[in-house]
């Protein structure tokens, strides 16, 4: 499988982490906009929170919701939740009190760690909820706390750190993330301890050669599977340091975070590093200090790889995971980058492109991906029929469609859910996509199929276009749809295009297609 040793039966990931960076207790573990956080504090702090959780009357194996910003008091929370063997369920922070609710049931969270800003949306919740929260602690209170709350910081002072961590098992559940909804409802993830062990032995190792060395900064969001290696799983199994963004990823807001800690792996998603591009404030190569960057979430399109080494210098090296994988399991390699391709396997993975029935397709040919690997989850919570449909046996569906060249390089086609049947031969919207940002006038563009009056399926784009532009969008229809033809198959290009403000996503920056065609499907009506 790999070099990588097996964890031992017996394992705790929060008691493996200290373990691990006993010996730097003085270094920086994490930096964020109210100061530095080192090793032995982090250590010292996950022992308290596993305390103070214990002190609340919240047993092993209990759930506890996790809806905080990216600051130094979440992997203090998360990891002392683990170390207690509670488990913490992280949760999207830009979600509505809707989305909170249906999660507090869902989960049966006991207690809430939740940052200040957010209390009004959780205390929304959980008055729309049939929940079982017993206890509130809150990060960086903005106010007069409600009367079953606590601050958390004040609440962890009177604690008296745990000596001795749970005696957790390697395939025990140790924390869920959400599925972040790029089609349709979210589901409930269960990972285990082991799980985030194995990401870092297999990925951020040998593929990031991330090292003690590293400064690190992430614009996918600790709650976000991404986020979770990049931020917290990778740089605390090496010993690295990590710089947190409380708010927005906003260009400029990663700008400044780049230019002032000067990290030297930054993480981020294709449409982050399109508007980094497009923006006026982009920072000249020299005023950072990047060796190299990743990209997930969605596949990154040629031209904006292209663009940002020839501005850098570093290499974004872009792969494919997933919540039920946890990190990336498909990925380029330092110094052997095809843009435009997701790269081959991780080693310590297998994939396999299937048809509809399960046959193997042939090389060039597009089918379901499939990935057999250490770090999937055990299930989607009290959810079996779509726990079978995903993890069958050894080998997890992850709903992407690809293709895989003689070379072994592997394409994005789309999800399955997305995939168009046009003139009977399949069109990957992605594929339309990544053509259509290649036009100057072009920020971002999402492709679906629609019916024409026929019956037929067409292909209808939604362009967002650069801004101070001196042409209108009038003038770009026609002009965009022959861009379009002269580089794909004639009946890939989109018979429609609508120019609109913005696309919907995710927080982690998928495009969320169904929403458009749920919108199509309303204005038909």
């Amino acid at each position: 499988m790999s070099t990588a040793t097996t964890p031992p039966r017996q394992f705790n990931f929060a008691q493996f982490l200290i373990e691990t960076n006993a010996a730097r207790v003085n270094r920086t573990a994490y930096i964020d906009d109210e100061g530095v956080l080192s090793y032995g504090d982090l250590a010292d702090g996950i022992r308290r929170v596993a305390a103070g959780l214990q002190a609340l009357g919240i047993r092993r194996e209990e759930r506890v919701l996790l809806l905080m910003h990216d600051c130094i008091d979440w992997p203090v929370a998360f990891l002392g939740a683990l170390y207690a063997g509670i488990v913490p369920v992280a949760v999207n922070t830009l979600l509505t009190a809707k989305d909170y609710a249906y999660m507090l049931g869902h989960c049966r969270a006991r207690a809430c760690l939740v940052s200040g800003a957010l209390l009004p949306v959780l205390t929304e919740a959980m008055r729309q909820s049939r929940h079982e929260v017993r206890h509130v602690l809150v990060s960086r209170p903005t106010g007069e706390l409600p009367d079953n709350s606590l601050d958390l910081r004040a609440f962890l002072a009177s604690q008296t750190p745990a000596e001795h961590p749970a005696a957790t098992l390697a395939d025990e559940a140790a924390f869920w993330l959400y599925s972040s909804g790029s089609t349709g409802t979210p589901k409930g993830t269960v990972h285990t301890h082991a799980n985030p062990w194995w990401t870092a032995k297999l990925y951020a190792e040998p593929v990031l050669g991330m090292t003690e060395s590293d400064t690190v900064f992430s614009a996918a969001k600790l709650f976000f599977a991404y986020g979770l290696g990049n931020a917290l799983s990778f740089p605390l199994s090496v010993g690295a340091a990590v710089v947190l963004l409380p708010g927005r990823p906003t260009p400029e807001a990663c700008f400044q975070q780049m230019v002032q800690h000067q990290p030297t792996i930054f993480c981020g998603a294709p449409t982050g590093y399109a508007a980094m591009l497009a923006s006026p404030d982009l920072p000249a190569r020299e005023q950072v200090a990047l060796r190299l960057c990743s990209s997930a979430g969605e596949a990154l399109p040629s031209d904006i790889g292209e663009r940002f080494t020839a501005h850098f210098g570093s290499e974004i090296i872009d792969g494919i995971g997933s919540t039920e994988m946890l990190h990336i399991f498909l990925s380029n390699r330092p110094g052997d980058v095809r843009y435009g391709t997701t790269g081959k396997p991780v080693d310590g993975y297998e994939v396999e492109l299937r048809d509809e029935e399960g046959n193997p397709v042939p090389v060039g040919e597009i089918g379901d991906l499939y990935i057999k690997g250490p770090s999937s989850a055990l299930m989607y919570w009290q959810d079996r029929e779509r726990s079978r449909a995903t993890f069958q046996g050894e080998w997890t569906k992850s709903g992407d469609k690809y293709s895989c060249d003689a070379d072994g390089y592997y394409t994005y086609a789309g999800r399955s859910d997305d995939m168009l049947k046009v003139s009977g031969q399949y069109v990957s919207p992605f594929e339309v996509e990544a053509t259509l940002v290649q036009h100057e006038a072009v920020l971002e563009a999402a492709v679906i199929g629609i019916t024409d009056q026929n019956g037929l399926t067409r292909t209808k784009a939604f362009v967002v276009l650069r801004q101070n532009l001196t042409v209108t969008p009038v003038h770009l229809d026609d002009e965009l749809k022959a861009f379009v033809k002269s580089r794909l198959a004639p009946h890939k290009y989109p018979r429609q295009i609508a120019f609109v403000d913005d696309l919907p996503k995710t927080a982690t920056g998928k495009i969320q297609r169904f929403r458009l065609r749920a919108q199509e499907a309303g204005d038909e009506a």
